[in-house]
């Protein structure tokens, strides 16, 4: 059995992220995905779902991080359930998406590199010079993986 979502989408408002008592992080935000079809009278008809998502932990941070509103973010993760007590104590029930995989679609300005080329040169390279500008082939020991 699978509980699959993938969703491409745009942020309703910012994550709102709390930190709960044992140190752990958890945010919450919005997500809209629209479609767009053909009804029987040949008109265009637009359909926008809002998707409410869940974030823990790093994910959390990262949301945090690189997600505003209206950027437009790729999500994975599972449906869930959840009934709960609203503040005049009726039961309520939540359908929300666990996310496991969060991506921000947007394109990453520099403002270093503004109005230049959008294709990186040799000086953008880290493995070009090293520390004292000499020009080298190999990465900084520091950057190695392992």
């Amino acid at each position: 059995m699978i509980n699959r979502v993938t969703l491409v989408g745009h942020l309703g408002k910012d994550p709102e992220i709390r930190t709960l008592e044992n140190g752990t992080k958890v945010g919450q935000f919005t997500v809209a995905t629209s479609e767009s079809y053909k009804d029987k009278n040949d008109t265009w008809q637009n359909l926008t779902e809002w998707h409410n998502v869940v974030v823990w932990r790093y994910l959390a941070e990262k949301a945090e991080r690189e997600l505003k509103k209206g950027g437009l973010v790729y999500i994975e993760g599972k449906i869930t359930h959840r009934k709960y007590q609203d503040k005049d104590g009726q039961e309520r029930t939540s359908t929300e998406i666990v996310a496991s995989v969060v991506n921000s679609l947007e394109r990453k300005e520099n403002k270093q590199f503004a109005g230049a080329s959008s294709f990186p040169s040799a000086e953008d390279d880290p493995f070009v010079k090293n520390a004292a500008g000499a020009q080298s082939n190999t990465p900084p020991e520091d950057d190695l993986p392992f």
